[in-house]
């Protein structure tokens, strides 16, 4: 039976998260920009593949998080554009939890107000978009297109935008699939199940439990247009809706 609520000990075991979490990551920032440095940004890839997961390994530790990788997918297609259902602070532990091969996550512009995560964000070539303004956002997406696909980089991005949005699945934003049409590259889903459940949302007050990244098949791009984008939009999303155990969904598909 799903528990309800958050006891005393659970405040008690959250807040020691957040402080090794941040202790951890105060510890590795150095070392992170070192790599980097010596490497003229070459170590971005180790960093984001190796390093980051090591990073929230105490943290999930110490909340009583177990994470898993599912895959429903004989392969994993890279480089692609990667997508995922956003609802809960965890997600970003979770996506840093991954280390997808020579991934690159786009995040909201106010990341950078933090001097840490611009200064690794930007060394790292991370993508930051100011979500209210779409066309900023795809102007801003559109600019990264030599780099990514000189580099053959993957890009990690949430249709949903934000993780404030009605229902359990939100409405879908363009931004991804546009992004994913212009570079020709496929769609692969990534469903989050569980964070949903254990976090709050806004905060990291947790509860332990499991959480599982479902990975499945790449979806195809090739024969998309601006005239039948919508359409299929409408179909992944169902998919996550489907995945999410949603039988009767009121909100708008695309936003």
């Amino acid at each position: 039976m799903e528990k309800t609520g958050f006891g005393f000990w659970e405040y008690v075991r959250s807040i020691l998260t957040i402080i090794v979490f941040f202790i951890t990551f105060l510890i590795f920032t150095p070392i992170i920009l070192f790599l980097l440095l010596v490497s003229f940004g070459k170590a971005s890839n180790l960093v984001v593949e190796r390093i980051a997961p090591l990073m929230v390994r105490p943290a999930f530790w110490m909340s009583g998080i177990r994470f898993n990788v599912k895959y429903h997918t004989d392969s994993l297609t890279s480089p692609a554009v990667f997508i995922i259902n956003h609802s809960s602070t965890l997600d970003v532990l979770t996506l840093l939890a991954l280390g997808l091969p020579k991934i690159r996550f786009v995040a909201k512009w106010e990341f950078q107000y933090n001097p840490i995560f611009l200064i690794l964000g930007r060394l790292t070539g991370q993508i930051f978009i100011k979500r209210q303004k779409s066309d900023k956002a795809i102007e801003t997406l559109k600019k990264t297109h030599r780099r990514i696909h000189r580099d053959e980089l993957s890009i990690m991005m949430a249709p949903e935008g934000s993780r404030k949005h009605p229902g359990i699945i939100g409405p879908f934003k363009k931004g991804p699939f546009r992004m994913a049409m212009d570079l020709n590259y496929p769609i692969v889903p990534i469903y989050f199940e569980g964070n949903r459940q254990l976090s709050k949302g806004g905060t990291m007050i947790t509860k332990s439990g499991e959480l599982t990244a479902h990975i499945h098949d790449a979806i195809d791009t090739s024969d998309w247009s601006l005239e039948n984008l919508e359409e299929h939009i409408i179909e992944v999303r169902n998919h996550y809706l489907e995945w999410g155990g949603v039988e009767n969904d009121d909100v708008e598909p695309i936003a």
